[in-house]
């Protein structure tokens, strides 16, 4: 039987731990008897589609959907009374409506995303996620950058060994985080957390200016159908 629902946030920068975070929730809530189901999205192809994978190789069974009213769709088929979403930046705007609204309906929900982009800007869903949440979990990573080591909020894409520009694609999906390769990931601080000016004439640091999709599918933009709440059970 279903509680009275919560929304859980699972927040920080690349190489935090938020996946790993997840998964643990997932399995103590498992091991408590409870039934659990989680949710990743299809355009993230890292691995594949049954099962989600954290860098430290922690593992555990998941369904990929492509869109906010898949996730809807897959929930309701299913009694469940855990929801974990990971990776929630690759769904849209509409996702904090959808994780909102199945808390209301009395699922524990536990959502896993970036809070920023590679230039520092609130991404996606988060901004609302974070208002939302009745808990919010915000995790750091150790910053990478030559001689620092201090705790990293800032999530850095190298283009050829050098910052990513400002008008770069927003999401690169299977962008590599080996320490060695031209085109990566890196955690930061603050401090040293680098954009470079824009390639192709003017841009502005405004996330409204930016692509709010997956570079792959631009799914937030163009990919994802719209809905209504009313499609929703009431709670």
């Amino acid at each position: 039987m279903r509680g009275p629902g919560s929304l859980h946030v699972i927040t920080g920068c690349m190489f935090s731990g938020k996946t790993d975070e997840l998964l643990r929730l997932l399995r103590r809530a498992s091991v408590g008897g409870r039934s659990v189901m989680l949710i990743r999205p299809s355009a993230d192809t890292r691995s594949p589609a049954e099962v989600a994978e954290s860098r430290s190789g922690a593992r555990f069974e998941s369904i990929a959907v492509a869109t906010a009213r898949d996730i809807i769709g897959t929930v309701m088929a299913a009694p469940t009374e855990v929801v974990a979403i990971d990776e929630i930046e690759f769904f849209g705007d509409e996702v904090a409506d959808v994780a909102d609204r199945l808390a209301t309906l009395g699922h524990e929900v536990i959502v896993s995303g970036l809070d920023t982009d590679f230039a520092g800007r609130p991404f996606g869903a988060l901004p609302n996620l974070l208002s939302l949440g009745d808990t919010v979990t915000k995790l750091t990573a150790v910053c990478v950058f030559p001689g620092c080591g201090e705790a990293a909020t800032r999530t850095q894409r190298l283009v050829n060994n050098e910052p990513a520009a400002i008008d770069d694609p927003l999401i690169v999906v299977g962008g590599t985080e080996a320490a060695r390769a031209p085109d990566r990931y890196e955690a930061r601080c603050r401090t040293h957390h680098r954009v470079a000016p824009p390639r192709h004439g003017t841009a502005t640091a405004s996330p409204e200016t930016a692509p709010a999709a997956v570079e792959a599918a631009e799914a937030n933009s163009n990919g994802h159908e719209t809905f209504s709440l009313s499609e929703l059970p009431a709670p």
